[in-house]
């Protein structure tokens, strides 16, 4: 994410999941945004990870109901703003976050070691709505 541009990382997303529902939803609802859509989208993702890096910060274990809050949050603004994000979607969400070399560095530039926390809230709070 973060050493790629705008038009790069669209392109990735379109060949990666162009034939899935997720996308041409994400698609359909981001093509309709304003300006100052992606202004409160922004504000609202950057709020939710500032929030993770505090707790973690704070000594707040991935498992931890204020930890499990802020990862529902997180799946939430997916499910409002892009597409249907159902649990066990953001569970693999949480996998990329880790896997992936540009999405781990988005969140350990802002903390070393906030990938990992922030995948392993959310499988926590995905396992919590599987049962």
């Amino acid at each position: 994410m973060s050493d790629l541009s705008h038009d790069e990382h669209a392109a990735e997303a379109k060949e990666r999941w162009g034939g899935t529902e997720q996308y041409r939803q994400s698609a359909a609802r981001t093509g309709a945004y304003t300006g100052a859509d992606w202004a409160e989208i922004k504000a609202e993702l950057e709020a939710i990870e500032a929030d993770f890096a505090e707790a973690m910060a704070g000594g707040v274990s991935s498992e931890d109901e204020g930890a499990l809050a802020l990862a529902e949050r997180a799946r939430l603004h997916i499910d409002r703003w892009y597409y249907t994000c159902s649990h066990a979607m953001h569970s693999g969400l949480a996998d990329m976050y880790t896997a992936d070399e540009r999405f781990q560095a988005h969140y350990d530039d802002r903390k070393e070691g906030l990938a990992e926390y922030v995948s392993a809230a959310i499988k926590a709070n995905a396992a919590r709505h599987s049962s």
